[in-house]
């Protein structure tokens, strides 16, 4: 057996893709979108890193668009085998998906009239896939619920375990027969926090004989979750008492919902100014939707919170805005509000336009509270820089930024350190093998790792392999 890296390594924290071989099937662990320059993204989306009709399986481990938005990708260009998920997971792909063809066929028509009216400094664009694609991606999903265990190969059994980073989020475990013998490969997708507001904490899979682990943050330590309602009432309020907008960056999938629910902690708390909120995503509104159909996944006390009636997800001033008109409307608005609006990494989507609109305004603010991969505008907003080019056009950068790192749903350094020695203790693990993390994170947590005696890591580069 053999896994094959392919996407999420060699210093890239998006487009997780990687394979295993196995003397019969090759599966794919995951297909995300690469994100970054447009023009790097743009060629490492099209051309995945492998044939579709090399790859019999797919596993996914949650609807991240960074792990799951490839797939119609994949479906386009042949593949048609099944793509094994949590039951969440297959209801969140369901709205993601549609909405990133959505986003890609409208981001190409802007962008290429842009060009052709005022020549602005872009490449032309052209969707990767279309709605067809999406439905016969759709088509092809198979649900599989914690801790189920199901053959999906000739000698491989596949277990789902709970991640504890979004909904329905899941660590791989693959049980593969190797010359009649087991070998069990876990990989963790995403990485919960434990104590995080909504969700269960990750579990711990056992009998691991490989793991390949997330390494997002492993350089540092996040702030204390206690502090993260005391640091965004801060940030609004001095943004409001400006007469700004404070202008949140979300992903659609579980950000929106903690920053929602914070949002209501703080009102209920007296905390909060008395400001309209506006949750500018259809994408959002869609999810939110999905989160109360699924309050198996939630922790105690945010279920308790579901079934009494009170919604974690709404509160008094709080909007779902869904309507092109009225999204327009809040940039037309002279006053302060509190816009939560996706994508998390500035690059797509509504949020790209309420920063057009209001990066060059002091009163305003812009409050990051997730993880903004190299070279994506929110990177370019979190380096401070003075300028910043959105929609082609360079720009002043006036308004405040705010970078609330205690909302992270990813694990820290400690976190994962302390997640990679409770599966070394409950397996005979020999192999660990770091994914999803920059140069720095990867490297660090590697030598932390060795230090503490674990026997085999590697930070793979793409295209290199991995012999089990």
């Amino acid at each position: 057996m053999q896994v094959e890296f392919v996407g999420a390594v060699g210093g890239d924290v998006t487009g997780s893709r990687h394979l295993v071989h196995t003397e019969h099937s090759s599966i794919l662990l995951d297909c995300g979108l690469f994100q970054g320059r447009r023009s790097e993204s743009n060629e490492r989306n099209r051309e995945l890193g492998f044939r579709a009709k090399d790859v019999d399986v797919v596993v996914l481990s949650h609807a991240h668009i960074d792990h799951s938005g490839a797939l119609p990708r994949l479906y386009r260009q042949g593949f048609r085998g099944p793509i094994y998920c949590t039951p969440a997971t297959r209801d969140l792909c369901a709205a993601m998906l549609e909405d990133s063809a959505q986003i890609q066929a409208q981001d190409a028509t802007y962008i290429n009239r842009k060009i052709e009216r005022n020549g602005a400094a872009m490449e032309p664009v052209q969707p990767l896939y279309d709605q067809d694609d999406v439905v016969g991606t759709l088509e092809l999903m198979v649900s599989i619920p914690y801790h189920m265990t199901r053959r999906i190969a000739p000698g491989v059994m596949l277990t789902y375990y709970d991640a504890g980073h979004v909904l329905g989020s899941a660590m791989v475990a693959l049980d593969v027969d190797v010359v009649g013998q087991r070998r069990r490969v876990v990989f963790s997708g995403d990485l919960g926090r434990r104590h995080m507001p909504i969700l269960r904490d990750p579990e711990i899979p056992t009998g691991a004989s490989c793991l390949l682990l997330e390494s997002t943050y492993g350089d540092r330590i996040h702030d204390p979750i206690e502090r993260m309602d005391d640091e965004l009432a801060d940030v609004i309020t001095r943004t409001v008492a400006r007469g700004g907008k404070a202008i949140v960056p979300t992903f659609a999938l579980e950000r929106a919902q903690e920053v929602i629910y914070a949002l209501k902690r703080l009102r209920s708390q007296g905390r909060l100014p008395e400001v309209p909120v506006y949750v500018d995503s259809p994408l959002t509104v869609k999810l939110t939707d999905v989160f109360r159909i699924h309050p198996d996944c939630f922790d105690a006390q945010a279920r308790a919170l579901l079934l009494s009636g009170d919604s974690p997800f709404d509160f008094d001033g709080l909007r779902y805005v869904s309507a092109v008109e009225d999204s327009k409307a809040i940039d037309r608005s002279d006053q302060p509000a509190v816009v939560i609006a996706a994508s998390g990494m500035c690059e797509f989507g509504r949020v790209v336009h309420h920063l057009a609109a209001g990066i060059e305004n002091r009163n305003n603010s812009v409050i990051i509270v997730g993880y903004q991969a190299q070279h994506t505008l929110g990177r370019r907003l979190v380096e401070q820089r003075p300028r910043v080019r959105i929609f082609g056009i360079e720009r002043e950068r006036r308004a405040e930024v705010a970078v609330l790192d205690g909302f992270s749903a990813h694990a820290d350094r400690n976190d994962l350190l302390e997640y990679a020695e409770a599966v070394r203790e409950a397996g005979p693990l020999r192999h660990v093998a770091l994914v999803h993390g920059e140069g720095p994170s990867r490297n660090a947590l590697k030598t932390l790792l060795e230090e503490r005696g674990f026997p085999s890591v590697i930070t793979p580069s793409r295209g290199d392999m991995l012999e089990i």
